[in-house]
């Protein structure tokens, strides 16, 4: 087809060129080119004008027209030089404040300056336009929460405008106005109202305390805070929002909750009868109130600003006790309910009986609130304990002679125990006494000494035996028992008595008493150096030892019988008689009789001469000058004997009977009284015939 001629070419749009041209006849088509040095962009089109995209902003084009049918394409048309207008500044816009909106755009190559505008997207009020060489620009005095329309384009040195760049941009909205808080005590929230602000599309509500945020989130025109804590100060504060950001936040709003229930709750009994309790203090709390409740349903109550409350209490009881705190946000939660036992009432009809001399039986009546009882015997260092259900106790085990205040106290599980009670003055019997030594003072007389463990008691001895009871009382450490019988086994023991009452027995201890002597004791020579002794039973001993003693020697003899032979005496010797009695376990008695003289001493060198007229002269050795003696014979045929006269050692016997053996003894005598008396003869004999 022939060449296409262009009427004109221009560009509206930083990307595109239109190009206008007359119509070729039997083009079917048409190629425009746009060229920019070596690049170039081809565009098919139906008929003019065409539109070639697709092409830088701001850059000069040679522009050219092809017509085209089915014989092929013509040559390029003339050139049209063409520049592309300006790119549309890309806009950053953003709300300051509720009244302000900033724009900003990055340069843009070959612009002179631009053009920014500003109108409400609903129409109203007027448009505010400003033209700037500045890439930034602020519009004031807007209106808030307002949808504003921005439309910017750049112009180049001659003026001619380049793309334009819209944009639409919403101011954030006011702060709500009117903000108030309503507060639940019941559920510890709140609720936020507040009149709806224009442009605002949500609301968030700040409930603050110290370094505690909470928030809620909300669409409506009011908003409901949960969870809020007791005894705590809040600072609520709205803040609204819309695309374009948030509101300024209200002014805090501040918000007292309720306190929280007192807590650190101490209850105690300061003095029977009387009930302190105290708390610790309840943050934003004004005023207390304590409500006491007793088991017996009596309700009373104290209304303080202080931490503390007194109560009338009594004995036994269980008290209910809760504590409220107050403000002018209400009543606090309920704290715990505590309960306090006051301690069991002491036991009354109190009686203690001593019924033996370490076991005290204590009895009483039950009392209110009491679930066990103690009962404590003090004494001394000592203390003895006794713990029961029962309304009575034994206290067993007590020291003696021991004065001991009882007292009963009654426990409960809840409470413990009540120490107020009085106790009762008991004294146990006194302690047995120990028996430290007995001593005998004589044959009947035992001193007893033992060691005085008791004040002001009375101590009494017994010595009991099969012989019989004896007794002796001292209030000392000793006491001495007389006339006791010899020969006889004791128990020794002692007792204490006081007022109250009788000690246990000492252990006893055995006593014994010498041996009584025998009353009868004969003594029989039985040869010239052997003596028989004998005598009667001594009660008490076992064996005996008698003696026969002389300046010349001693003869002894121990024995279990009761008599004896006692050798090696001595002839014409004066001897003391001496006897001990001796029991099984080792006690004796010595007993004393009557001097013993034995028989003279027989002469010596005895010879026998002949006489005429059928006699015999008999001599001998006269042993001892004041001896006499006495020349007996005797024979089948008769006897016959002769005493000499004084001063001699011989005598003469005549007329003896011839034809006969005689036996001859010389032998001592012995004078008693006015005569003379031959001992027995233990002498050695002679045979005449």
């Amino acid at each position: 087809p022939d060449i296409p001629v262009i009427d004109q070419a221009y560009s509206k749009l930083s990307n595109s060129i239109t190009v206008e041209w007359r119509a070729v006849p039997g083009a079917t088509n048409y190629m425009l080119t746009a060229q920019d040095g070596d690049s170039f962009v081809e565009t098919l089109v139906k008929n003019s004008p065409g539109t070639v995209t697709g092409l830088k902003p701001a850059t000069l084009y040679r522009i050219t027209v092809r017509s085209i049918n089915s014989g092929g394409k013509s040559q390029p048309s003339p050139f049209r030089k063409v520049k592309t207008v300006l790119a549309a500044p890309i806009l950053s816009v953003r709300s300051l404040s509720c009244d302000s909106i900033s724009v900003s755009w990055k340069t843009v190559p070959m612009a002179a300056g631009f053009s920014v505008s500003l109108m409400r997207s609903d129409g109203l009020g007027r448009m505010l336009k400003q033209n700037t060489t500045n890439t930034s620009l602020i519009f004031t005095n807007l209106d808030p929460g307002a949808l504003y329309t921005i439309k910017a384009y750049a112009w180049n040195a001659n003026g001619m405008p380049g793309d334009d760049f819209t944009y639409n941009q919403r101011t954030s909205p006011n702060a709500p106005v009117d903000v108030k808080v309503a507060f639940n005590s019941d559920a510890l929230r709140a609720v936020v109202s507040w009149m709806p602000t224009e442009g605002a599309l949500t609301y968030s509500v700040t409930v603050s305390s110290g370094h505690l945020k909470l928030r809620c989130n909300t669409s409506s025109a009011s908003c409901t805070v949960p969870s809020l804590q007791c005894s705590s100060e809040y600072y609520v504060s709205v803040t609204a929002y819309n695309d374009a950001g948030a509101s300024e936040p209200t002014d805090a709003v501040s918000l007292k909750t309720i306190p929280c229930a007192p807590v650190n709750i101490s209850i105690e009994e300061d003095e029977p009868g009387h009930l302190l309790v105290s708390w610790s203090s309840v943050t934003l709390g004004h005023y207390y109130v304590v409500f006491v409740k007793s088991d017996d349903g009596l309700e009373v109550h104290c209304n303080t600003s202080y931490t503390q409350c007194h109560f009338q209490s009594d004995c036994g009881f269980t008290y209910f006790i809760s504590v409220f705190a107050y403000n002018k946000a209400g009543q606090s939660p309920l704290g715990d309910v505590f309960n306090f036992t006051t301690a069991p009432c002491c036991p009354s009809e109190f009686r203690a009986v001593l019924t033996s001399s370490d076991t005290v039986r204590v009895t009483w009546a039950p009392v209110r609130g009491a679930d066990l009882y103690e009962t404590r015997a003090a004494g001394g260092s000592a203390v003895v304990l006794c713990r029961d259900t029962a309304t009575a106790c034994t206290l067993s085990a007590l020291r003696c002679g021991t004065p001991y205040n009882i007292t009963v106290y009654s426990f409960s599980e809840a409470r413990g125990s009540n120490t107020s009670c009085a106790p009762q003055s008991v004294a146990t019997a006194p302690c047995s006494p120990e028996i430290k030594n007995i001593s005998k003072e004589g044959l009947s007389i035992v001193s007893v000494q033992w060691q005085p463990n008791n004040e002001e008691a009375t101590y009494v001895v017994t010595a009991r035996g099969e012989a019989g009871l004896w007794h002796c009382t001292s209030t000392r450490n000793s006491c001495t028992l007389m006339d006791l019988p010899c020969g006889s086994a004791f128990s020794v023991s002692a007792i204490a008595r006081s007022p109250a009452g009788q000690s246990f027995p000492s252990y006893s201890i055995p006593l014994e008493t010498a041996p009584c002597c025998p009353n009868d004791l004969t003594l029989t020579q039985v040869t010239q150096s052997v003596t028989s002794i004998s005598w009667s039973v001594g009660r008490g001993a076992q064996t005996y030892v008698t003696t026969l003693e002389s300046p010349k020697g001693q003869a002894k003899c121990h024995t279990l019988q009761t008599y004896c032979l006692l050798g090696c005496i001595t002839c014409g010797t004066n001897y003391t008689v001496s006897l001990r009695a001796i029991s099984e376990t080792g006690l004796a008695s010595r007993c004393t009789y009557q001097g013993y003289s034995s028989s003279a001493c027989c002469p010596s060198g005895v010879k026998l001469y002949r006489l005429s007229n059928n006699g015999i002269r008999v001599f001998w050795r006269a042993s001892d000058e004041t001896t006499n003696y006495k020349a007996d014979l005797h024979g089948s045929k008769g006897n016959f004997s002769c005493t000499p006269s004084s001063g001699l050692s011989h005598c003469d016997i005549t007329k003896i009977p011839c034809g006969d053996v005689y036996t001859v003894v010389v032998a001592p005598m012995t004078n008693k009284g006015p005569k003379l008396t031959l001992f027995p003869s233990f002498c050695p004999k002679k045979i005449y015939s």
